[in-house]
């Protein structure tokens, strides 16, 4: 194994360098890809290059730049690759949006998203700016559960959205709650599981070769898979409930190195995720077209969307078909939000769809060694519950599309179509920036032949 670079180590005795200007170098790297692919679209539909290309670089270049700047004075010890991997992730996104836009022109999506990506970019902004410290964020742990089960109720008093009841329409517009409510929810699972990290690795009663622990600190385990449950049956959104389980019991694993709560927590949610099933008709007719796919082609009803999808990969081979040149919106009106991936599949082809998977492991990596290399447990569980969230919806989203798991409506972060998706992925990036710049950020200097604090000292006196 080599050695890490002075980009990745993070002991806080050294001083680090910033790299913003690796940065800088990546964000031009990631405008210039997202642009070419712009242009490609363009050629491939029309043998042209689109008219506003050279607007639409600038446009997105000043967004970066923009960003940069904030972050190379307020945060210039952050992770230089976070920030670089959102904007080429939300770019691609917005060229694919805009390349299945021109097989649908009266049903243009890509307006809506940019301006959607331009409100996720101006709350980074003010994230990176006005939280100067994540350790904050711990004093408003209640507070964040009960705006987090308000976000997650209000969807119920609504009618449902192609079967699910997670959006709140008014006026032509819409918003998913659910989607900030990650990340109020993971706020308050870090502060939890940090003030009771000694009573989650004590002992307790005994059941089979699970050591469990206490009551007292396994009630609010109970109640998390209850909520969950609830709102699969309330919502009918089997991917909301997978993800904030999914997202606890990570943490809990983080937080006491036990991998029993690992197959405790697949068991559970395998249990609930099935009892709904048999009597959820929304879900339980998503479990019957992810076992077979292509039962409505044999009854002679052409190919179900998940069907269509499965083609869409198996079309796009190695190296794809060329952005512009597929077939995935004969997938129908959810090819750019839960099925974009499909896009991505036979356009790009398995190279590309590679390509896009590493950058996004490379998202959640970057977020893990950032929460690893901070000393304060509020933090690493933050970073860990952050990072997790990112992560769980990738697995779930592609899982569903290429006939893993069952569909769970979801959007793929950065890339599918939804404003409210978008918007929380980029405060997730402002949150782990604040961190990354806590964990590289060096000590500060003392007077020799004075003994220096260490970082778990100046974290409890910060706190």
């Amino acid at each position: 194994m080599t050695a890490p670079s002075a980009a990745d180590a993070c002991p806080p005795e050294l001083r680090l360098p910033k790299r913003r200007g690796v940065e800088l170098f990546l964000l031009a790297g990631a405008v210039l890809v997202v642009v070419i692919g712009y242009v490609d679209v363009g050629l491939a539909r029309h043998g042209t290059v689109p008219p506003d290309a050279a607007r639409y670089g600038a446009g997105l270049g000043l967004l970066a730049l923009l960003t940069h700047l904030v972050v190379r004075f307020r945060a210039p010890y952050a992770d230089p690759l976070l920030l670089p991997i959102a904007v080429l992730l939300n770019g691609l996104g917005l060229v694919l949006i805009y390349r299945l836009d021109l097989g649908t022109p009266a049903n243009r999506a890509a307006p809506a998203q940019l301006v959607w990506s331009t409100l996720g970019v101006v709350l980074f902004l003010l994230v990176v700016l006005v939280l100067r410290d994540h350790r904050v964020l711990q004093r408003y742990a209640y507070v964040s559960m009960a705006a987090a089960l308000a976000l997650m109720l209000v969807p119920i008093l609504f009618p449902p959205v192609n079967g699910a009841k997670i959006w709140i329409r008014a006026g032509g517009y819409s918003f998913q709650p659910a989607e900030l409510a990650k990340i109020l929810l993971a706020v308050f699972f870090a502060a939890y599981l940090a003030a009771n990290r000694d009573a989650l690795a004590g002992t307790g009663r005994r059941i089979w070769w699970l050591q469990l622990p206490t009551g007292r600190v396994l009630g609010p385990i109970v109640m998390i898979w209850l909520l969950s449950v609830g709102v699969l049956i309330l919502e009918r959104d089997l991917g909301t409930s997978l993800l904030f389980f999914g997202i606890f019991v990570i943490m809990l694993y983080v937080a006491t190195g036990r991998t029993g709560w690992i197959a405790v927590g697949l068991l559970l949610a395998s249990a609930g995720a099935a009892a709904v099933a048999l009597f959820e008709p929304h879900v339980h007719a998503r479990v019957t077209d992810w076992l077979d796919p292509y039962a409505t082609i044999d009854a002679g009803l052409g190919p179900s969307q998940l069907a269509q999808s499965l083609f869409a990969f198996a079309a796009g081979g190695t190296l794809g078909s060329g952005l512009g040149l597929g077939h995935s919106l004969l997938i129908g009106f959810a090819a750019k939000s839960d099925f974009i991936l499909a896009t991505a599949g036979e356009e790009l082809g398995l190279s590309g769809l590679t390509a896009i998977f590493l950058l996004y492991a490379l998202l959640v990596a970057r977020g893990y060694r950032a929460g690893l290399c901070l000393q304060g447990p509020f933090g690493r569980l933050l970073a860990s519950g952050l990072a997790s969230i990112l992560a769980l919806q990738v697995f779930v989203i592609a899982g569903g599309v290429m006939g893993l798991i069952p569909l769970t409506g979801m959007a793929m972060p950065f890339l599918a179509q939804g404003g409210s998706s978008v918007v929380t992925n980029w405060i997730i990036v402002a949150l782990l920036i604040r961190i990354s710049d806590s964990a590289r950020r060096p000590l500060p200097s003392v007077e020799p032949g004075v003994i220096a604090r260490s970082r778990p000292a100046l974290e409890e006196t910060a706190s």
